[in-house]
């Protein structure tokens, strides 16, 4: 990655875009399309990925008694209370929302998309869950305002992705995000840092393997251990080590530094909701974490532009 500011960011921020494109800051609210995952009904699995919360890691959205309208409405609410913000995304959050009737799915996703303050539909999914019927809806859905499609990857590593019980393989991925590219869809990916037994080594292979794909955006998610969750056992037992604050921070910048530049980086660290993180408790104060990695992400920019230019004058 080249030594470059994004606004007030070393590095290709979600907010940079948002700004560039709409001229001022966009927020998020999380929705409840009223869902669940084939790997928690049965269909693939009961269990669900062992990481994923009772929430379905929508922890943030909405009750999903509430209309899809009535959810917009009382989010934007609640963010009027901090912000000034008139623009936001309407973000399918919990479970897995892609996975219902093309029919259901047409109805909630066009009630979202047909919000006078959404300009962007985003929708988190599994890459085993997207049809020839629904990729054609969220094609269509896409001439109407951006439609993004997040998609939990986490890992490239078979033996990572069955010990969080993924439930697909990666030529799964692969061939969801080729229907997507071809339909000119947007793609995220949802990487995360820290799972057990995998080296920097191997979380670099996977963010290698994503700027080479043809996506558009990604979320690099440090590995949270939450309450009633499989990992949360695990973690019990003491099978695993989460990351420390000083390796998530050296692990993420060299990931950011695999990323080519066009690629959008939608989140750094993440949220566990704390009533239930469990591990690591430092991830707790997103503050410090997020002023840490800028002031180092600034830090490691400025020696690399300083090296390039002492270099270049040599060779002169």
């Amino acid at each position: 990655m080249n030594p470059r500011i994004w606004g007030d960011k070393s590095y290709y921020s979600l907010n940079h875009y948002l700004k560039e494109t709409y001229g001022e800051k966009i927020y998020k609210v999380s929705l409840d399309g009223g869902m669940t995952c084939p790997n928690r009904d049965g269909t693939i699995g009961t269990a669900g990925c062992i990481f994923c919360s009772e929430g379905g890691s929508g922890d943030f959205a909405s009750s999903r008694t509430l209309s899809v309208s009535r959810q917009i409405g009382a989010g934007i609410s609640l963010l009027s209370r901090k912000s000034a913000g008139h623009k936001f995304i309407a973000y399918f959050q919990a479970y897995t929302n892609t996975y219902a009737p093309v029919e259901y799915l047409r109805k909630i996703f066009t009630e979202a998309i047909s919000h006078p303050d959404v300009v962007i539909l985003s929708i988190a999914t599994r890459p085993d869950c997207l049809s020839g019927e629904i990729l054609d809806l969220l094609a269509e859905l896409n001439r109407i305002k951006p439609v993004w499609i997040e998609l939990g990857l986490q890992t490239i590593h078979p033996d990572s992705a069955e010990f969080i019980n993924r439930g697909y393989p990666l030529s799964c991925f692969d061939s969801a995000l080729s229907e997507l590219k071809l339909r000119g869809i947007p793609v995220v990916v949802h990487v995360i840092l820290g799972l057990p037994g995998e080296t920097e080594e191997d979380m670099l292979k996977t963010t290698d393997y994503l700027a080479s794909a043809g996506i558009q955006g990604i979320k690099l998610q440090l590995l949270h251990v939450l309450k009633n969750t499989v990992l949360a056992e695990c973690f019990s037992r003491g099978e695993f080590d989460v990351l420390t604050f000083e390796g998530y921070i050296d692990t993420l910048i060299r990931c950011i530094e695999h990323l080519p530049e066009e690629i959008i980086i939608h989140r750094i660290t993440g949220d566990g909701p704390k009533n239930l993180l469990i591990a690591p408790q430092w991830s707790s104060n997103k503050k410090l974490v997020l002023n840490t990695i800028h002031r180092e992400l600034k830090t490691r920019n400025s020696w690399q532009g300083k090296f390039k230019e002492e270099h270049a004058c040599q060779n002169h």
